[in-house]
């Protein structure tokens, strides 16, 4: 079947697709690679992957694809469900005879009402859905196809067995092919990220039990399946070759640096091809691993710290221990290494106190720059699930984690912390960390040295005031 991949348009500045982990408007214009639609679009072939909101796509833009494609595979989030449904119609009305099929956590969890929100999808595909979507596209019966459903002769839903986890990764093709063959490298931009870059996985899965996290407790599980060095410098060598203009690799593992002899194997392999390289990493890489990764091209660490409460890291799981990441945080300063930090407001526990803890902790590891993001409890987490038990989701916000001007909304609420003063507080986080003399003077001096990041920084500093602006007129 022609084959086409979509990461639907949305709303102005949304990057929630199929490769961001924040699915939410952005504090600066952002947008992460589509790699959970590329990898399958990798094993269809002569298939094509659109990235609507990297390209600036309207939902009118899309409807005159709909009568060049036998099958439209499109990537869905809680927030943008409905959008996406109303556009999967959208396609159908202008060729009946398309298959629709959608892909993404939120129908992975809930595969009956995704199927029954609309006439127009044929089938939703459950668990990692790559060698799925190769089935459907070489015309399998969906009856025969694992880890989907579908809607039978009589528009009933039907569960097919589930589809085994992938456990040889290697045998996966790389994603950098389907990037250069059908993407525009330069639309993608990440603010802690040289540009352009490129991101892809060395594996799936994730060791770790948090609470809040989305993609392990639905798709990727909490086994850490990865590809092998050699595999995974193949496809550097790949881009080196292939995208030359690349300036920075990221790699987008949930806790790439889990096992430390192959994080060190690799970066050894990373430093004799000369990159320049990022990565996820968890607040706990001993100095001597992560002096390894420094010496062989490693720049940056992008490092979920969630909150500088113990207690409330105990709450989510998280599995850190904030004295172990002081120690690391000062270990990357010592080195060089540059950190983007993450921190959660409205986590199980969060209270006037803790979000004021959280905030000092902040500054006292200072990271070079930040995210603040509010709790989120996604279907098919465990987050999720404490919520409902515990009454902490108000029925107004259960449904739409994310409001309709893109703007991440806070649903949670406790018996001493309102939804509204945890909403309030993302912007008090953001200010009181970046409006430091010590913080500032960093930044300028970052500018000073960079023409490019001079003009860098200016842009983003006007994007993240109007940001702030519009958030705060929107309460």
């Amino acid at each position: 079947m022609k084959t086409l991949f979509l990461n639907p348009p949305s709303y102005e500045g949304f990057d929630g697709g199929a490769g961001s982990r924040y699915q939410a408007r952005r504090e600066i214009r952002s947008f992460w690679y589509p790699t959970w639609l590329a990898q399958p679009a990798a094993l269809v072939k002569d298939s094509k992957l659109v990235d609507a909101p990297a390209d600036g796509l309207t939902a009118n833009d899309i409807r005159g694809l709909a009568r060049s494609y036998e099958l439209i595979v499109i990537y869905t989030s809680s927030p943008s469900f409905h959008g996406d449904v109303k556009l999967a119609e959208m396609l159908k009305e202008e060729n009946s005879s398309l298959c629709i099929g959608l892909v993404g956590a939120k129908v992975a969890v809930e595969p009956e009402t995704s199927l029954e929100a609309s006439w127009a999808i044929d089938f939703v595909a459950r668990e990692e859905f790559d060698y799925t979507i190769r089935d459907v596209a070489e015309g399998r019966p969906l009856s025969e196809i694992p880890g989907i459903s579908y809607k039978n002769t009589a528009g009933k839903p039907v569960h097919n067995a589930g589809r085994a986890m992938i456990e040889n990764m290697d045998e996966l093709p790389f994603v950098s092919t389907v990037y250069k063959r059908d993407l525009a490298i330069e639309n993608y931009f990440i603010g802690y990220l040289k540009h352009p870059y490129v991101s892809f996985y060395t594996g799936r899965g994730c060791r770790s039990k948090c609470t809040f996290c989305l993609w392990p407790q639905t798709i990727g599980g909490h086994q850490y399946r990865v590809r092998s060095p050699e595999n995974v410098l193949e496809e550097v060598r790949y881009i080196q070759k292939e995208l030359p203009q690349v300036r920075e690799i990221f790699f987008d593992d949930d806790t790439f640096t889990d096992f430390k002899p192959r994080v060190e194997a690799i970066a050894r392999g990373l430093g004799k091809l000369g990159v320049t390289w990022s990565c996820n990493a968890k607040a706990n890489v001993p100095y001597e691993t992560l002096k390894v990764m420094k010496e062989n091209g490693l720049r940056l660490l992008l490092v979920g710290y969630e909150s500088g409460n113990q207690q409330i890291l105990m709450n989510i799981k998280k599995g850190l221990r904030t004295d172990i990441a002081r120690t690391f945080s000062k270990n990357c300063r010592d080195l060089g290494i540059t950190i983007h930090g993450t921190f959660i407001l409205g986590l199980p526990g969060e209270t006037r106190d803790t979000i004021e803890e959280t905030i000092r902790y902040a500054q006292e590891i200072n990271p070079h720059t930040i995210q603040v993001s509010l709790a989120a409890p996604y279907p098919g987490t465990r987050l999720y699930q404490e919520a409902i038990e515990n009454g902490w989701l108000t029925s107004l916000n259960q449904e739409h984690l994310v409001a309709q001007n893109g703007f991440q909304l806070s649903p949670l609420s406790y018996p001493d912390l309102s939804h509204q003063e945890i909403f309030q507080a993302l912007s008090r986080f953001y200010k009181r960390f970046y409006f430091r003399p010590k913080k500032i003077g960093e930044l300028v001096w970052e500018m000073v040295k960079s023409p490019e990041m001079m003009k860098r920084r200016l842009r983003e500093g006007v994007e993240f005031a109007h940001f702030l602006q519009q958030r705060e007129e929107s309460l």
